[in-house]
C-alpha cells in the first residue's frame, strides 16, 4: 500500500514538473498568453508538433529502457546502441519542437502546435539527458575495463 501510494506520488510530481517545463518554454518563447480565435482541427503545424511530440516520447522510452538494461526486444548487449537511438529522436524531437515554437505566431488555440512544440523540446531534452547519462556509464565501464598496456 505504501509503495503503491509512494509511485502514484511520484507520477503526479512528474506530470506536475513536465507541465511546469511545458508552461516555462511557452513563456520564454512568449507564446503563452491563448489565441483570439480558436482553430479546432488538425492543421499542418499541429500535426508536425505532434509528431515530434511522438517521436520524443519514443526517444524517452527507449532511452528508459535501456537504462534499465531491459531483457525485452531491446536485448542486454545493444543497450548502448538503442542510448545513441534515444539521443538522436530526442535530438530530433527537440529541435523540431524549438522550430515549431519558433515559427509560431499565437499561442494555444492558434492551430500553430505551440503546446504539443513545447512538450516535444522538453520531452526531446529529457531523452537526450537520458542517453547522456547511459553513454556516461557505458565510456566509464569501458575505461575500468580496458588493461593498461
Amino acid at each position: 500500500m505504501k509503495r503503491t501510494f509512494a509511485v502514484i506520488l511520484a507520477v503526479l510530481a512528474a506530470v506536475a514538473l513536465f507541465a511546469g517545463l511545458v508552461h516555462a518554454v511557452l513563456v520564454a518563447a512568449h507564446v503563452s498568453e491563448p489565441a483570439a480565435t480558436t482553430v479546432y482541427g488538425l492543421t499542418l503545424r499541429r500535426l508536425w508538433a505532434t509528431t515530434a511530440f511522438a517521436l520524443a516520447l519514443v526517444g524517452v522510452v527507449i532511452g528508459g529502457l535501456a537504462l534499465r538494461r531491459s531483457a525485452g526486444r531491446i536485448g542486454a548487449g545493444n543497450w548502448r546502441m538503442w542510448a545513441i537511438v534515444a539521443l538522436v529522436a530526442g535530438l530530433i524531437a527537440a529541435v523540431n519542437g524549438g522550430l515549431n515554437l519558433a515559427v509560431a505566431n499565437g499561442g494555444p488555440g492558434s492551430g500553430n502546435g505551440v503546446i504539443g512544440g513545447a512538450a516535444a523540446l522538453v520531452l526531446g531534452l529529457i531523452g537526450m539527458v537520458i542517453a547522456g547519462i547511459i553513454l556516461s556509464r557505458s565510456r566509464r565501464t569501458a575505461d575500468t575495463a580496458a588493461p593498461l598496456t
